[in-house]
């Protein structure tokens, strides 16, 4: 018997380049998933699919070149994992945008952007995903939040996808309600990546004027949680452990926003 934990499986993994979609690529081929991983950037994707596929023991990997915003290239990456692995098991929400812009520095251009990618994009997946996922009634959907989905301290429009998107989660999960279809969420803290690096030093889109409003309503005590701590989250749900939770948003923040 393997003792992969994810044996057999093929997960759709967006945003998969860098910080904690590189985690989750990682950790999933490693536990025997075949991985297929998207990112806007084929240089930094690359790197991550050939250093996975040189590695032995795991699964697979694939990189797909696609915008989330884009519907053609949603299906694109569908298909193309299809012709790869033969099936979809798991698909991981990943890609998003990070930003501080405060509500009065929001035209209407970046809202529609950064909405376009956080919340519009998981929900073309997930309708693409179901169109696999319904006729065999099997799959796993995760989508990847933040804990600004109930604390918004960041940027408005960022703050507000967040929210949606776990209220997605659990609208999703009450369509598949008697089914062997499971929609869950990972709410991130402050995690060690290059966006949050770049947050901190008030290099996002916005600046590090909403962190100075927000200081008074946030926490963090750390320590700051690294990017494998939201990995082994999505695997934990994605994994027979997570067999019995549905429509959950589970925060991952080290205690820092409770």
């Amino acid at each position: 018997m393997d003792a992969h934990m994810l044996a057999g499986k093929t997960a759709i993994i967006t945003g998969a380049s860098y910080g904690m979609g590189v985690a989750m690529a990682e950790l999933f081929a490693a536990e025997g998933a075949n991985v297929a991983l998207t990112a806007r950037g084929k240089e930094k994707l690359d790197a991550v699919v050939d250093k996975i596929n040189a590695t032995a023991g795991g699964g697979r990997a694939v990189g797909i070149v696609a915008d989330t915003k884009s519907l053609a290239d949603t299906q694109r990456v569908f298909a193309a994992t299809l012709e790869a692995f033969g099936d979809v098991d798991i698909l991981i929400n990943n890609a998003g945008i990070g930003e501080q812009k405060m509500i009065d520095e929001t035209d209407d251009e970046w809202m529609m952007h950064v909405m376009d990618t956080n919340l519009a994009g998981p929900m073309r997946y997930i309708r693409e995903a179901l169109k696999i996922f319904l006729p065999k009634n099997d799959g796993v959907i995760i989508n990847i939040s933040s804990v600004n989905g109930t604390r918004p301290f960041c940027g408005a429009t960022y703050t507000a996808t967040k929210g949606a998107l776990n209220t997605l989660t659990k609208n999703v999960a009450m369509r598949l309600v008697g089914t062997n279809i499971r929609c869950n969420a990972v709410a991130p803290g402050a995690t060690i990546t290059p966006a949050h690096i770049a947050n901190k030093a008030g290099e996002q889109p916005g600046g590090a004027k909403m962190l100075e409003y927000s200081k008074h309503f946030v926490y963090f005590p750390g320590p700051e949680c690294e990017a494998i701590d939201q990995a082994y989250a999505c695997l934990y749900l994605a994994s027979k452990m997570g067999r019995a939770v549905r429509g959950q948003v589970l925060q991952v923040c080290n205690g820092a926003f409770l």
